[in-house]
């Protein structure tokens, strides 16, 4: 049986958007696709579910993109990799370097990529 722990987003922006994100600063995002990379230790139906609800408290820096007007979810994969070395394995670049990564020990970067 496989133990899926880790997750990919497919986001939208339909425009480009500023976003506060809490106390990490404003950051502009530019319109197109993008593939956030996260992980649950337990529950990752839960954490998933709870990234697709629209009304939440705003924990996580993904929380604040996806509370932006105009960007959506559109598609969510999991998987058995490790978080990182899924998301240093997925293409992209960093449009805002730190994003999801604040206890990131690989070197990633950013857990949130731009597709274009």
């Amino acid at each position: 049986m496989t133990c899926f722990t880790t997750y990919q987003l497919s986001i939208e922006i339909r425009r480009p958007v500023r976003v506060a994100i809490g106390r990490f600063g404003n950051f502009d995002f530019p319109a197109g696709r993008y593939v956030y990379t996260g992980s649950a230790r337990r529950n990752l139906e839960a954490r998933i579910a709870r990234h697709l609800r629209r009304q939440k408290s705003l924990r996580w820096h993904i929380d604040w993109l996806l509370a932006a007007p105009g960007v959506s979810i559109t598609a969510v994969q999991r998987f058995d990799e490790e978080e990182c070395v899924l998301n240093q394995a997925s293409a992209g670049v960093i449009v805002v370097p730190g994003f999801g990564a604040s206890d990131c020990r690989a070197g990633c970067g950013s857990h949130l990529k731009f597709l274009g």
